[in-house]
């Protein structure tokens, strides 16, 4: 990389103004929280451009996707296997490439367009009177210039379009909501005390019962509905970037208030992902006895494993080939984000979210420095204790990867990559602290025994 030291000192500066944001208190403008993103941004997208080093799939994936739409093929097919998700972004590409823009500058475009969209959603995200310094914080976070500007990976369309669902899922204004069962065991718990079991059984299925309530039109239903539907909308885009979103919904759907809301969004969630699937004849020749073969491939996760964490340790940090510790590493993580999902059902949705992104890091097998961009607006938006250990730390391993081990030569490289995949195993621990523990349970009014009590948490740094 030729401009690593400029590079490094645009992070480093960057780093370096959120946390005397964060200890002067500043609330800036939202020109100058964009002024400030999108400058630092252009700068390193500008000089990652013209640079001699260019990352290995940007230039042997992603474009071959792009030119796949261009040739009128298949992405996922006629790229040479590169591209393993659905055609919205190579259309993007395509696009870009037939304007004749450069493809170094257009792949990155995409990703920094996305980037610069997202700082105030952040914003938005965090609400309150710190809503622009959250904003501000992410438009100098370090790991996003290096994916997004640098690499150009996709995970901040993917994110664009999954932080907007939240926002539009919360609604204007709108209080901070109860988690998965506050609501509902609240009200068995009055149930239960004031009329014993057959009074709680009523209250749940009599007349006035949460059945009967859940299944009638309110008057701000219509309002309600079409948020739902909007947001549903909104993180299917997301999934049309990736698939990796899917994690994102469940908190997207906590922030809408009632059943048929969430019944709604979950539903239109399918529908820009089918949409795009069914266009693949159309713009990209696929015929249609090819599309359960695209569907396969898509769905294919490759066991490769030595990038990170545990499987680093066990394969001596060599990218490797490993179906066993990618299945155990799968149902780990499974089984971790039924357990996360128990322990903070009561919690924000937000901070639900948060729990379950960071430990999908700290359980996965498998991963790519983007990947730890997942949780960087939700964890900024609202952030722990121990948030920005846990962000100075990721952005100084990913940049090592980025901006020093691309000094050398392949040989020199591997050498390098050995050390350095299995040196992440000293983040899991930072990550794990990084995690919400402190607000398990919703900050909202908590109806318990006839009376309304507040829930006694820690609030965000």
């Amino acid at each position: 990389m030729d401009y690593a030291i400029l590079t490094g000192f645009v992070l480093v500066t960057g780093v370096v103004l959120a946390l005397v944001a964060q200890w002067r208190g500043w609330r800036p403008s939202l020109l100058a929280v964009l002024a400030v993103g999108i400058g630092f941004r252009v700068l390193i997208m500008t000089t990652s451009a013209i640079d001699t080093w260019q990352p290995v799939d940007f230039m042997e994936s992603f474009k071959p996707a792009g030119e796949a739409i261009l040739n009128h093929q298949d992405p996922v097919l006629g790229s040479e296997g590169g591209w393993h998700f659905l055609p919205t972004i190579p259309y993007v590409y395509g696009l870009l490439l037939w304007l004749g823009i450069p493809w170094e500058i257009g792949g990155r475009l995409v990703t920094v367009v996305a980037d610069i969209v997202l700082i105030p959603l952040v914003g938005k995200l965090a609400g309150g009177e710190k809503a622009s310094l959250r904003a501000f914080q992410y438009a100098c976070n370090p790991l996003a210039l290096l994916v997004a500007a640098v690499h150009g990976q996709v995970e901040p369309v993917a994110l664009v379009f999954g932080v907007a669902a939240f926002v539009v899922a919360r609604g204007p204004g709108a209080p901070e909501r109860p988690g998965l069962t506050t609501n509902m065991v609240a009200l068995v718990r009055r149930s239960v005390s004031a009329r014993g079991l057959s009074g709680a059984v009523r209250r749940a299925v009599g007349p006035d019962g949460v059945v009967r309530r859940a299944l009638t039109p309110r008057s701000d239903d219509a309002a309600v509905m079409r948020r739902a539907l909007l947001a549903g909308l909104l993180m299917g885009l997301a999934l049309c970037a990736k698939s990796w979103p899917i994690w994102l919904i469940p908190g997207m759907l906590l922030l809408l208030p009632t059943f048929r809301a969430r019944a709604a969004a979950f539903v239109a969630t399918a529908v820009p992902p089918i949409f795009f699937l069914a266009t693949l004849p159309v713009f990209a020749g696929t015929s249609l006895d090819q599309i359960p073969e695209v569907i396969r491939i898509m769905g294919d996760v490759r066991p490769i494993v030595g990038e990170w964490s545990y499987s680093a340790i066990l394969v001596g940090g060599d990218w490797t080939l490993s179906p066993e510790i990618a299945t155990f590493g799968t149902r780990l993580i499974y089984v971790t984000m039924l357990v996360v999902a128990f322990l903070w059902r009561r919690a924000d949705p937000i901070d639900l979210t948060t729990a379950l992104l960071l430990a999908f890091m700290v359980t996965t097998p498998r991963l790519g420095a983007q990947y730890l961009l997942w949780f960087m607006p939700f964890l900024i938006a609202r952030p722990t204790r121990f948030a920005w250990p846990a962000i100075i730390g990721v952005s100084l391993w990913a940049g090592y990867g980025y901006l020093y081990m691309t000094q050398f030569d392949t040989d020199t490289w591997w050498g390098l990559h050995s050390v350095w995949s299995r040196s992440s195993i000293v983040l899991l621990p930072i990550l794990a602290a990084a995690m919400p523990w402190g607000r398990r349970v919703s900050t909202a009014s908590v109806p318990s025994a006839g009376a309304v009590r507040k829930v006694p948490v820690s609030a965000p740094v």
